[in-house]
């Protein structure tokens, strides 16, 4: 639908205030603070003519307007400025993701809490799990008397490592053995791979058998674990809306929505590869509910799916700083992801 230039512009000053105050906007806020030579009967007309369009809802006869999920839908895709993050909220990001660098799980796993802190919204998440990822070198450390670490490269470059236990009296000699034998099986093949020739594999360590059993728990544990890697962060921060914090009915809706991870999974799936933003606005299939809107990115480097974030909130969110903070993430964590390949 084509709308005037003008038509546009009071569209934006509307959805723009109501987004940070949460009030409706009278004609007179408009002209008064954003449109001084335009008429105040000239910007009620528009403003008639946005609320029959379908951009615009009147909650009362003598108030001002506030948007409609149309109205939001257009201020996404063609009103909104592009946001900017503050050079604090840079160093914030880059500061938290420095402290696990180390660990790429946990830099994943920590993508939704720093969504939360900088959105102030609820942010949710899949962390991605794939089963064909292949599998680059195995080593296994003595940490503790009856304890290794058992680290995993992959082919993608993700780090993953767990604690294991191992026999009493067991040698460093001995552990060297498991792990060039190890390494021997599970180099070049995929998680899945692995498992499937576990009945195969298992006559190789007949000698270490409960360590063979931990290790194998653990890649099973990884692949099967699809929905114990829904993230969820900040689900009370919903509480700080106004339009939810007096309305029981609504926050049970909202508690119930980001809690059922089967509802998250459906949400985050469908995400295409890459940092491009995607947007799900008072979905009418009921998967969100009807006054909130979610803004999601899945992240993807050099082919290899790092997972899918977001944000899930009122409709009124700051749509401009949630896509800058989901932006500015993924590039980071290429960055984290960039240098961490380099410095092997």
């Amino acid at each position: 639908m084509n709308l005037s230039d003008r038509k546009k512009k009071i569209l934006q000053i509307v959805v723009d205030n109501y987004i940070t105050t949460a009030q409706p906007v009278s004609s007179k806020l408009i002209t008064e603070k954003y449109m001084p030579d335009v008429s105040s009967a000239t910007v009620r007309g528009e403003l008639y003519q946005l609320e029959e369009l379908g951009f615009l809802e009147q909650p009362h006869t003598s108030a001002g307007r506030v948007p409609s999920l149309e109205a939001y839908k257009l201020y996404v895709e063609e009103l909104m400025e592009k946001g900017k993050l503050t050079k604090n909220e840079l160093k914030l990001i880059r500061d938290k993701f420095a402290k696990s660098s180390n660990n790429l799980e946990e830099v994943i796993e920590n993508t939704v809490k720093i969504i939360s802190e900088l959105t102030n919204y609820t942010s949710v998440g899949i962390a991605s799990h794939d089963e064909n990822d292949k599998i680059i070198r195995v080593n296994i450390f003595r940490y503790k008397k009856r304890q290794a670490l058992f680290l995993i490269v992959t082919e993608n470059t993700l780090i993953r490592d767990k604690f294991i236990d191992i026999p009493e009296g067991i040698t460093d000699e001995e552990l060297s053995n498991i792990d060039k034998t190890i390494n021997s099986i599970f180099t070049g093949k995929s998680f899945k791979e692995i498992i499937e020739l576990e009945p195969i594999i298992k006559k190789e360590f007949e000698s270490y058998r409960d360590v063979f059993v931990n290790i194998m728990d653990i890649l099973e544990n990884y692949v099967d674990k699809e929905k114990d890697a829904v993230l969820l962060e900040g689900e009370d921060k919903i509480l700080n809306q106004q339009e939810f914090s007096s309305d029981l009915n609504k926050i049970k809706d909202f508690i119930s929505t980001v809690r059922s991870k089967d509802n998250i999974i459906s949400l985050l799936g469908d995400n295409d590869k890459g940092i491009e933003i995607n947007i799900k606005i008072g979905d009418n299939d009921g998967a969100i509910p009807k006054d909130c809107s979610l803004v999601s990115a899945t992240y993807s480097i050099d082919g290899f799916n790092l997972g899918t974030y977001g944000v899930i909130g009122p409709s009124r969110m700051d749509y401009k700083k949630v896509f800058a903070v989901l932006e500015t993430v993924g590039k980071i964590l290429e960055d984290i992801i960039d240098n961490g390949e380099e410095n092997e």
